[in-house]
């Protein structure tokens, strides 16, 4: 059974807060934004028949340390075999205690990140669970089997050299082809930033970064994925920007075909 778990914490937002909102909006695709529940396989993804929504985390601090450790500890709880979660953000600090938590369920983790930024920053506003760090944190544990990054292109040379220092793969956005799907190793985790999406399909995020993925290409990468894929998240959905719900209604599309996957 998938697992459907909310963290809406945007604390951790270096520019813009309203990421807290998304998990609530997301869940409303189901019912006010989509024509029906099938994903492209023919399978419709139905709470309660193929998912199970364990609802949104409720945090009684804003201490990062505190929610980091509340997140972390959540999933370790919630992880048990063979059940698999898709978490909704929130901002992408979310994805560190995470996938933390996976890591130490799956000794063997690899990660695929997409993403317009490479989210490698070691120190970025003095904030070590700045949503600009969490794979610079996840990287300097070494809990991970691999790293790979897509769609990333706003590379400046810190981050550069992070990724050289923990051997992180970097499909920057200019150099971008599906060839990187056949290197993909199980178990699989995937931590999908909506704004790897050009802005022209994905407005409502916080950091507009133009020279994005199609939405279809996004799908098509999602589809074309052969290993087995132990989790996801679904991150920077901030619904103050978002235009008529077309941000939140790709998410929720999003949410299906991945769903899909990791059912298969």
């Amino acid at each position: 059974m998938i697992k459907l778990i909310g963290i809406p914490f945007d604390e951790n937002s270096s520019y813009l807060k309203g990421s807290a909102l998304a998990p609530s909006k997301i869940r409303l695709m189901d019912s006010e934004g989509s024509a029906n529940r099938f994903c492209e396989h023919d399978l419709e993804i139905i709470e309660g028949e193929n998912y199970k929504d364990l609802g949104d985390m409720v945090f009684t601090s804003s201490n990062s340390e505190w929610v980091y450790k509340k997140i972390k500890q959540t999933i370790h709880n919630q992880l048990t075999t063979p059940d698999k979660i898709i978490c909704f953000g929130g901002d992408h600090s979310i994805s560190f205690p995470v996938i933390e938590a996976y890591s130490e369920k799956y000794n063997n983790l690899n990660v695929l990140h997409l993403d317009a930024h490479s989210d490698l920053y070691d120190n970025f506003e003095n904030n070590p669970f700045s949503h600009a760090s969490p794979f610079a944190r996840l990287m300097e544990k070494g809990i991970l089997n691999s790293l790979t990054q897509v769609g990333v292109r706003t590379l400046n040379t810190h981050q550069k050299e992070q990724a050289k220092k923990y051997n992180v793969t970097v499909i920057e956005m200019k150099d971008f082809n599906l060839d990187f799907v056949k290197t993909l190793k199980e178990p699989l985790y995937i931590s999908l930033d909506l704004d790897v999406l050009d802005p022209a399909f994905a407005p409502g995020v916080s950091h507009h970064e133009p020279g994005g993925l199609t939405t279809r290409t996004l799908i098509s990468i999602i589809q074309s994925i052969n290993v087995p894929i132990v989790g996801a998240d679904i991150v920077e959905l901030n619904p103050k920007r978002d235009i008529n719900n077309m941000t939140a209604m790709v998410a929720y599309k999003l949410f299906k075909e991945l769903a899909y996957k990791m059912m298969n």
